[in-house]
C-alpha cells in the first residue's frame, strides 16, 4: 500500500484538463471530441495536465515501474447525445482489491474492497448518481476492462480501443 500511496502523491501535481493536438492546455471540456489526443505519461507528467484518459496510463506506468499489475475500466452510458464516461484503476494487495482514483476529484483516493465486484459495483453506483443524476438505461451502460491503448489516438479511437476489450458484469 506504500508504493500506492507515493504514486498518488506523484499524480497530485497533475490537473484535471487536456492537451490538444497542437499542444493547447484546456480545462473545460469544450472542443475536446474533436481535438483531443492521448498523451504518453511522459508528455503527461511535462505538461502536468491530463483527463482520466491520461491519468490512468500515467498510473499503469507508475505501477507498472513498481511491478505491481493493475486492471483498468472504461465505464460508459451510451445516449443518443452524449456518452459520459470514466476510466480508473485497480489493483490487488494481500487479497484485497483497491480502487486507485486520483483524477474524478470527489472520489479522490485508494478505497479497500474484498472483491472486485464489490470494487466495480461502487464505481458503478457512483457514476450512475454523479454522472448520470441516476437518469439512466441499464443496457446503455457497460464497464470494459481494457489494456493499454496506443499514445496519442484520438477520442473515438480511445472508444474503439476500450470496446474491444472484456465486458465486465458486476452485478
Amino acid at each position: 500500500m506504500n508504493k500506492a500511496l507515493e504514486i498518488m502523491k506523484l499524480m497530485d501535481e497533475i490537473e484535471y484538463g487536456w492537451v490538444d493536438k497542437k499542444n493547447n492546455r484546456h480545462i473545460k471540456l469544450q472542443g475536446f471530441a474533436d481535438n483531443y489526443m492521448l498523451q504518453s505519461p511522459k508528455e503527461l507528467i511535462n505538461s502536468k495536465l491530463g483527463v482520466c484518459w491520461d491519468q490512468v496510463e500515467l498510473e499503469r506506468f507508475y505501477f507498472k515501474e513498481r511491478n505491481i499489475v493493475v486492471n483498468s475500466y472504461f465505464i460508459v452510458h451510451y445516449d443518443d447525445n452524449k456518452c459520459p464516461c470514466h476510466t480508473f484503476i485497480s489493483f490487488e494487495e494481500n487479497n484485497k482489491f483497491y480502487w486507485f482514483e486520483h483524477a474524478w476529484k470527489k472520489h479522490k483516493g485508494i478505497k479497500e474492497f474484498n472483491t472486485e465486484k464489490e470494487l466495480l459495483n461502487e464505481v458503478k453506483s457512483k457514476f450512475i448518481d454523479m454522472e448520470l443524476n441516476n437518469e439512466y438505461q441499464e443496457n446503455h451502460l457497460f464497464i470494459y476492462q481494457y489494456e493499454e491503448p496506443k499514445i496519442h489516438i484520438d477520442v473515438e479511437e480511445f472508444y474503439k480501443h476500450c470496446e474491444k476489450g472484456k465486458k465486465v458484469k458486476p452485478e
